[in-house]
């Protein structure tokens, strides 16, 4: 955890100097909505495809191309808007090799509950089914469909049976979304719950890009 901390710290910009933020798709609202909020016009956002979620392999690979991009570009400063993410160390590798910086954590349901909590919880997340703000969203298209559910639904119990819960991190304070979460554990056969994180440790890792 300490080296996911020293990734996520000193990232100071100087001023007047903007910075790409490369990101994963599932995040790509909330960064725009905390660069209105916190006021940070300097941030030129590139977003990857969010079914890299589905594919971890890719990410590491398409991180490294997408920083040699902006480097062609003309980007000094580049910040990787991704955790671990499943990568199993290969994202920190391109980010050693780059000598750029990214949010830390294991996953984006740890910073959005952040980091530091979900480290110390007693709560066991071991058999808990995330939903955010984006998966509430976009369910059909990125959970149903693509694992065959709307074909096979007797696929339920296989990828969700040893699950316990489907514990949504409520981004924003939106009724409608809160009822298509909850739609999505209803789906999947899972009991509800909800939790009002914000945006967590993104928040902060998003204002730490401001200017030193």
């Amino acid at each position: 955890m300490e080296a996911q901390d020293k990734l996520n710290s000193e990232a100071g910009v100087p001023d007047g100097e903007r910075i790409r933020v490369i990101a994963c798709g599932m995040i790509a609202r909330e960064i725009l909505a905390l660069n209105r909020q916190l006021g940070l016009d300097h941030i030129d956002l590139k977003c990857l495809p969010a079914d890299f979620h589905h594919h971890p392999e890719k990410i590491a690979p398409a991180a490294d191309a997408a920083i040699r991009q902006a480097r062609a570009e003309g980007f000094d400063h580049i910040f990787i808007g991704y955790a671990d993410c499943g990568t199993g160390g290969a994202l920190d590798r391109v980010c050693a090799e780059h000598d750029v910086q990214r949010i830390a954590g294991p996953h984006c349901f740890s910073f959005y509950l952040g980091n530091a909590a979900f480290d110390q919880s007693a709560d066991d997340y071991v058999t808990t089914f995330f939903i955010t703000d984006f998966l509430a969203r976009h369910y059909e298209t990125f959970l149903i469909r693509p694992l065959g559910l709307d074909r096979h639904p007797e696929l339920r119990e296989i990828y969700f049976g040893n699950y316990e819960r489907a514990l949504y991190l409520a981004q924003t304070d939106d009724a409608e979304l809160t009822r298509r979460a909850r739609q999505v554990a209803d789906r999947i056969g899972l009991p509800f719950e909800r939790r009002l994180t914000g945006y967590g440790d993104l928040a902060p890792a998003l204002k730490a890009l401001t200017r030193s």
